[in-house]
C-alpha cells in the first residue's frame, strides 16, 4: 500500500469517526460506542461495531439500520455498512433479528406452561 492511499485511508476513517459522533451523539451518551472494525476501501465497505450499552439494547436494531442508510448517504466512497452489536457470535443487531418472543403456553408443550411458579 503506498503512502497516498494509507493516508486516504486514514482521511476516511477519520471522516467515518467524525460522521458516528456527528450523527449518533445518543450512543456515547447513553453508554455505548461505535468503532470502525474492518475498511475495505477498495470494496466501498465498513464494518462497525458498536459496544457497552448496545451490546443488549432492544433499540440497537434500528440505531443500526439508521447508521447504514445514513452513511452511505452522506459517505460516497461507503457502498456497504455490516455493523455488529458482539451478540450472537457477530449478528446485526440484538440476536440477528432470528428470535421471536414467547408467551406462556407457546411452544407445543402439553403442559399448558403459565410461566414461573410463585415461591409461596
Amino acid at each position: 500500500m503506498s503512502t497516498e492511499t494509507a493516508d486516504s485511508d486514514d482521511e476516511l476513517r477519520e471522516r467515518i469517526s467524525n460522521f458516528l459522533r456527528r450523527n449518533f451523539p445518543q450512543i456515547q451518551m447513553h453508554g455505548g460506542s461505535a468503532a470502525i472494525q474492518h475498511l475495505d476501501r477498495e470494496k466501498g465497505e465498513v464494518t462497525v461495531m458498536l459496544g457497552g450499552a448496545c451490546s443488549g439494547c432492544g433499540i440497537s436494531p434500528m440505531t443500526i439500520q439508521a447508521i447504514k442508510s445514513r452513511m452511505t448517504q452522506e459517505i460516497p466512497e461507503i457502498d456497504t455498512v455490516h455493523a455488529d452489536t458482539g451478540m450472537d457470535g457477530g449478528s446485526e443487531g440484538m440476536m440477528g433479528g432470528q428470535t421471536s418472543p414467547s408467551f406462556p403456553g407457546d411452544g407445543g408443550d402439553d403442559n399448558d406452561d403459565e410461566g414461573p411458579e410463585a415461591p409461596f
